[in-house]
């Protein structure tokens, strides 16, 4: 009997956890972002809110320094990156960058010390491709990042490695077995909210360029191949973007017509830009970097480590509540080349 009501009492206090951990505690702040009666409110727990705040400050950028009247490319060897910029703000920014980066390691993280001109540490190579990128990004993305921008502490936060980057996950090529081909489902992961859904939404939406859409375009299955696992992959996408903007469905989506454009918040065209760009970024930069990584660097599989929006967002609607720190840094803000052909 003692044993029943041990039991019973265990029981009662897992499932006391399993709600507390389920719901928000009060209390909680609203914001209607809608006509009222159409479920279009955010809701906020302030204490997370507190949270995100402190975590997504801008540095204070370093002073400017009076011009030198010398091009970086002149006054230092092999500046293949910035080499317009005048040298002395072509400093302040090396200063600023390893701060952002690698504010422990310093330069040598990227540097040799005996020769600062020399490419033979990779961290080199790849931080030259990653301020191309960064141009790139503030030149040519102006449909996602407006005129806000991106620097190198967007997604870095003084981390030589992001701590939001992705690597294809090896559990999609597990044979199958006798228990049957999880598809790339069953087995719960952060990205999708710990929920049955495909756990791996980044491989096919984010670095192949997969169609996101869970109705169908035509009355009639023919020629129409949307099926129920590309639904799911999809929701799980959105479980990760919901996530990585500490938001939820209506931040872009009314929900009397998910699917309908019209009915959507201008936030929905502003994501649509950035699932591009992600794209863009991963395929265009980052991936044809394989090379130059060390292979302790790459996934499980050997590709190399990829972005999401969580990468840069990490967790707020707009990455450091849209504090802009390129208008500090015009030099960031400049043209850059293509991204080679993949």
């Amino acid at each position: 009997m003692n044993y029943r009501l041990g039991m019973a009492l265990a029981l009662i206090v897992v499932a006391v956890l399993l709600l507390a951990s389920t719901y928000e505690r009060p209390p909680v702040d609203t914001v209607q972002r809608g006509y009222r009666g159409l479920g279009m409110v955010q809701v906020y727990d302030p204490r997370i809110v507190a949270t995100k705040v402190a975590a997504n400050q801008a540095p204070a950028p370093s002073p400017a320094q009076d011009p030198t009247g010398q091009p970086a490319s002149a006054a230092y060897q092999n500046v293949k990156v910035l080499g317009d910029v005048d040298a002395g703000e072509f400093l302040r920014l090396m200063a600023d960058i390893t701060a952002w980066v690698a504010p422990e390691q310093g330069c040598a993280y990227c540097h040799d010390e005996n020769d600062l001109s020399s490419d033979k540490l990779y961290t080199k190579v790849v931080s030259r491709r990653m301020i191309e990128m960064v141009r790139h990004i503030n030149t040519d993305w102006k449909s996602h990042v407006a005129s806000t921008g991106v620097t190198c502490y967007s997604c870095h936060r003084g981390r030589p490695v992001p701590a939001n980057i992705w690597f294809t996950a090896a559990d999609l090529t597990r044979p199958e077995g006798m228990l049957g081909n999880r598809a790339g489902q069953n087995a719960p992961a952060p990205a999708v909210g710990f929920a049955s859904l495909p756990f791996d939404p980044f491989t096919p939406f984010l670095d192949q360029a997969n169609e996101i859409r869970v109705v169908s375009a035509t009355a009639l299955p023919e020629g129409d191949r949307h099926s129920i696992k590309q639904t799911e992959w999809t929701y799980g996408l959105m479980m990760h973007m919901s996530q990585a903007l500490g938001v939820n469905c209506t931040f872009c989506h009314n929900t009397r017509s998910f699917f309908d454009w019209d009915q959507s918040t201008p936030q929905r065209a502003v994501a649509w830009h950035g699932i591009r760009m992600v794209r863009d970024l991963n395929t265009g930069y980052l991936e044809p970097l394989k090379a130059s990584f060390p292979h302790e660097r790459l996934g499980a599989l050997g590709d190399v480590p990829k972005i999401n929006c969580t990468t840069c967002h990490q967790g707020v609607f707009k990455p450091l509540y849209g504090a802009s720190m390129v208008k500090d840094y015009p030099e960031l803000a400049g043209a850059s080349p293509p991204a080679p052909a993949k």
